[in-house]
């Protein structure tokens, strides 16, 4: 299918690894001129590298730290307009209400949740402005199965989802589109190396790790190239008429009526 991107300008945060860089390998292809944000510059220079050799498209990176509001600002004044927004920037850390304080929940929220909220502010206005846009905010499967042992995550991508549905609700007035994948457990370079650790510690060898996936649908976690087609489906014009809308990406788990 033809998404007709090509030259499409995108910005997506948390770029430079996992999931977010699957999505800008995708819009590469597609003929989009790619922007990437994440805190690291080496990070976000290797992945550039890594794109411009594979596809002919402009490439650039922006290293920010996106849970500080005034860096958006800046993000906006040195990328201009844009047609499609990815949020994808943030890590929610595990543990129960008594395990996650105050401080660690915060920090977290102010880069993905309030992060997310701040990018759409800023981008949407300029969006609109311009005539139009799509925005995907990249949440997680946490919002719909609430997990005590993840209530921070859970709290907030719940929350992530409501404000996206609430956005996406009445943004076809201004021409923009907001909407949201929710991804499963995905075969990011970090997933993998949390299963490598587990390994290593309960049999003393990191040989194998790929069995903690064998409960998951199709034995395995999703590829990030599949959270990424998706992404991109969603903000081309082949989804013109969606918006408001969150898309699970995680094999049914969501509606498993037991525990995988």
């Amino acid at each position: 299918m033809e998404l007709n991107m090509s030259g499409k300008r995108v910005l997506i945060t948390g770029g430079s690894k996992g999931i977010g860089y699957a999505c800008a390998e995708v819009f590469a292809e597609e003929g989009c001129d790619v922007q990437l944000v994440s805190r690291t510059e080496a990070d976000l220079k290797a992945a550039a590298d890594k794109l411009r050799e594979r596809f002919n498209v402009p490439i650039a990176y922006h290293a920010l730290d996106l849970s500080d509001s005034s860096n958006i600002a800046k993000l906006q004044e040195t990328c201009g307009d844009i047609d499609i927004l990815v949020n994808n920037a943030g890590a929610i850390p595990g543990g129960t209400l008594f395990d996650v304080d105050e401080t660690r929940w915060r920090e977290a929220w102010d880069l993905k949740i309030f992060g997310y909220i701040n990018m759409v502010r800023t981008f949407y206005t300029k969006m609109a402005e311009r005539g139009g846009g799509a925005i995907v905010n990249v949440i997680g499967l946490a919002g719909e199965k609430p997990d005590f042992g993840y209530v921070a995550g859970s709290t907030g991508n719940s929350g992530l989802m409501t404000f996206t549905k609430a956005i996406g609700g009445s943004s076809l007035k201004d021409n923009i589109r907001v909407l949201a994948v929710n991804p499963g457990p995905v075969q990011t370079d970090r997933l993998i190396s949390l299963l490598k650790t587990r390994s290593e510690g309960e049999t003393g060898s990191t040989d194998g790790w790929e069995r903690y996936m064998e409960t998951m649908p199709m034995g395995r976690a999703a590829y990030p190239r599949e959270v990424a087609d998706v992404v991109a489906f969603l903000a081309s014009e082949r989804a013109s008429y969606l918006t408001g809308i969150v898309v699970p990406i995680e094999g049914g788990m969501a509606n498993k009526s037991a525990s995988f």
